[in-house]
């Protein structure tokens, strides 16, 4: 069975197939699938779940298959929990992950070390060509946001998010395996993946079944 990772971003799309790759399931592209200039719909969400719902939908309904997307962003309590939804185009909207950190920084240089509190959160969502979204899962991990730039590794945000639990560590700083155990987008998949196994069998059916 087949599954296309609703990703246009080939970093997320291989974090993705790595905490993904023991389920016994083809993970598509969605480049491979719908060609290397497909870019998802424009049009701003008002939330995470909105964007992940809005991806999904739009790569299922331009295949025909079942689409898994994901849609992440950093949530800071200093900015009403923003920038969520808009975290990629944060400076403008064709930033850089560096313009948007400098930018996220520069609307922080007034807050206190104490105040700088902030989240990364995922969310994913399962949608099939016949039944709508199927599941959707959240993870997230919490942490303050840094003063500068911590670590070489990772994307987006990570360099700037010290986490609570790992006595202020980034993603940044982590190795790939670290990050598979600690991050959001680690978790939210570890919330999906009892779901997902436990419909395997029933979605194996359904798709032999529209297909043939």
């Amino acid at each position: 069975m087949s599954i296309v990772l609703a990703t246009t971003d080939e970093r997320k799309r291989a974090e993705l197939q790595r905490l993904l790759a023991d389920l016994p399931v083809a993970w598509l592209g969605v480049r491979d699938v719908l060609g290397s200039d497909y870019e998802h719909p424009a049009g701003a969400r008002a939330s995470l779940e909105e964007s992940a719902l809005a991806k999904a939908q739009a790569v299922c309904d331009a295949t025909g298959l079942l689409c898994l997307a994901d849609a992440s962003g950093l949530e800071v309590r200093a900015l009403g929990w923003k920038p969520g939804a808009r975290s990629e185009v944060f400076a403008h909207d064709r930033a850089t992950d560096a313009e948007n950190n400098a930018a996220l920084l520069r609307a922080l240089e007034a807050v206190s070390d104490g105040e700088r509190v902030a989240r990364f959160r995922a969310v994913l969502s399962l949608v099939s060509p016949w039944g709508g979204e199927l599941e959707r899962a959240e993870g997230e991990i919490c942490g303050h946001i840094a003063r500068s730039a911590q670590g070489s590794g990772g994307f987006g945000y990570g360099p700037l998010l010290l986490l609570d639990e790992l006595s202020g560590k980034t993603l940044s700083s982590m190795s790939d395996d670290e990050r598979d155990q600690y991050g959001h987008r680690a978790r939210a998949v570890g919330a999906l993946r009892p779901r997902l196994l436990r419909r395997l069998d029933a979605l194996l059916d359904e798709t032999e079944r529209i297909a043939g």
